[in-house]
């Protein structure tokens, strides 16, 4: 009566499509549990689809074979293009402040690991089809994997007697150690340095207030000679347009409350309110007056403050000079809040989906604004497919594209990193028109488990057909060492040089490490034991470039020494 269902869920030999979609959602549910398991701390994550998908597959359970690499390559796809669209809007602006140094030493690792790798190759027989596994399992890249497998891939199209074995054998057996051997060195760094965590929080605080100031506001009282009669477009032209704005006046002896224009002219003992860098702030204070303590002009009776989503097509990819809302409503925008960063309104700041506006004016005024921009919190919530097919459209064209390096056997192509530069830089420049590129938080945590769990079933099910007999043929431990040694010295260096040469904040140091690495585990793990969330930004400044670098690194490495 059941055989049906017995049919189903048996391994074969020759499983149907059906069965093997059976079998990854198994894999994957399977997998989510095995992650969740906490030892001091420290849970595999997903990365624990990969080890249910190895399990599976040494019972004997495999899959159709076009159904393993659609499913696989579609994972991973879905997974990096989540990423770029996560990082893309802080991955140029990190550039302008730690993003240079920080990539630097986390590049600088990456070709370490290369080294390392080659340095395996040259004093071992490990062929470069194993060690390229292992050194993408060692640095839990699993971009880097797919690249390396299209590359032999690629070879073997053109040279049909070149045979190479999976290397997502090795890359299963380096995997464990890669994503334990960050976290041991985070903890034996933080030993041997003596850190303490409320320390670096305090110090990296300071330091960020110091160099990269968010907006802030103070009140000024008109009292300089020199400012009396001027307009406010005169006063603040001496300080910079692009660094402090005016958001209210209010005139002295009454408790009337205005959003003033540029042509604004200023009478003796009026009182402003400043929003603007806080330098320029100070010094535009110390031309006009003093700093006042008037508390009337915060009032919201006259005028108040709110803030807009920007989900209007109409104000999509406009800059706020064009949108001109001082002109049209009377009201002043005074900030825009954008993937977690707090923006001075610029006039030439161009607005992107899912934008928030802070705005001063009447009441009646801020309607206007809002029929203008939207202000739609259900529409924030839809994802626009369009943007997401185009995205993945133009990511597989640009990865397709070949490059000719002198000396290589074949033409290096970008591959998996085309998708994530592509969305790089729709996410940065937030789409085309009116085809926006936002993605709410929930949309791109989705994006990213389901791909990566995607992508860890169908590989780890594929390489547990033949994990054992892999293991005992190629001695297996010699491989988990190979990984550990890939593992660790480039990650030491990372941290002597980055402590004792260039003074980083630990804290810091240890989501380049996580970044270096792209290492989630390593990443969640610092987040929860030193219960902070600084090592999360340093990691997104050098994940992506660290991607691509990786990327290319394990396409170059089998390139030059398969066959």
């Amino acid at each position: 009566m059941f055989d049906w269902f017995s049919d189903l869920i048996r391994p074969s030999a020759t499983p149907t499509a059906l069965q093997s979609l059976l079998l990854v959602f198994a894999t994957m549910a399977i997998g989510i549990v095995i992650g969740k398991i906490k030892i001091r701390k420290i849970s595999l994550g997903v990365a624990g689809v990969m080890f249910a998908g190895i399990v599976l597959g040494h019972m004997g359970y495999t899959l159709e074979h076009e159904t393993l690499h659609v499913l696989r390559e579609i994972g991973l796809l879905l997974f990096v293009y989540a990423v770029g669209i996560q990082v893309g809007p802080s991955f140029f602006s990190s550039f302008k402040k730690d993003g240079i140094l920080f990539n630097a030493l986390s590049v600088g690792t990456v070709l370490l690991g290369g080294i390392t790798t080659y340095i395996l190759f040259v004093v071992t027989p490990t062929g470069i089809d194993h060690l390229v596994g292992i050194m993408s399992g060692a640095v839990t890249n699993t971009p880097g994997l797919g690249a390396a497998k299209a590359a032999l891939a690629e070879i073997a199209k053109k040279d049909p007697s070149f045979h190479y074995s999976d290397p997502a054998n090795g890359y299963a057996l380096a995997y464990p150690f890669g994503v334990l051997g960050v976290i041991l060195v985070m903890l034996v760094a933080k030993s041997i340095f003596k850190i303490s965590v409320k320390e670096e929080v305090i110090r990296f605080d300071a330091d960020v207030q110091e160099k990269y100031p968010s907006p802030a506001t103070k009140k000024c009282r008109i009292t300089e000679t020199e400012a009396v009669g001027k307009t406010i477009e005169e006063l603040v032209a001496r300080v910079g347009k692009q660094r402090v704005l005016v958001s209210r006046l209010k005139h002295s002896g009454s408790t009337i409350v205005t959003a003033p224009a540029m042509e604004t002219v200023l009478q003796e003992r009026d009182v402003v309110l400043l929003v603007g860098m806080p330098d320029a702030i100070d010094e535009l204070i110390t031309l006009m007056g003093r700093e006042s303590t008037d508390t009337f002009i915060e009032s919201s009776d006259d005028i108040t403050t709110k803030t807009f989503l920007i989900t209007r097509d109409h104000a999509i990819q406009k800059s706020l000079a064009q949108l001109d809302f001082s002109t049209r409503y009377g009201v002043r925008v005074t900030r825009v809040f954008r993937s977690g960063m707090e923006l001075l309104a610029r006039p030439s700041l161009v607005l992107h989906y899912g934008d928030r506006i802070r705005v001063v004016g009447t009441e009646q005024a801020l309607k206007g604004v809002e029929r203008v921009v939207g202000n739609s919190e259900k529409r924030i919530q839809e994802p626009q497919m369009l943007s997401i097919f185009l995205g993945l459209l133009l990511g597989i064209v640009a990865g397709s594209i070949p490059f000719a390096i002198p000396g290589l056997s074949a033409p290096v192509k970008l591959g998996i990193a085309g998708t994530l530069l592509t969305a790089i830089l729709i996410s940065r420049f937030g789409g085309m028109g009116t085809i926006h590129s936002f993605l709410n938080h929930s949309a791109i945590l989705f994006m990213k488990e389901f791909g990566i769990s995607l992508f860890f079933a169908t590989v780890g099910i594929y390489a547990g057909q033949h994990f054992v007999e892999n293991f005992l043929e190629n001695n297996g431990w010699w491989w988990v060492m190979y990984g550990a040694a890939i593992t660790l010295i480039p990650l030491i260096i990372l941290t002597i040089v980055g402590r004792w040469v260039f003074k980083l904040n630990f804290l810091q140091l240890i989501g380049i490490m996580g970044g270096a690495y792209t290492d989630p585990a390593a990443l969640a793990f610092s987040g929860a034991y030193f219960k902070t969330d600084i090592p999360a930004q340093a990691y997104a400044t050098v994940f992506p470039l660290t991607t691509i670098t990786r990327i290319l690194l394990a396409q170059i490495l089998v390139l030059l020494l398969a066959g």
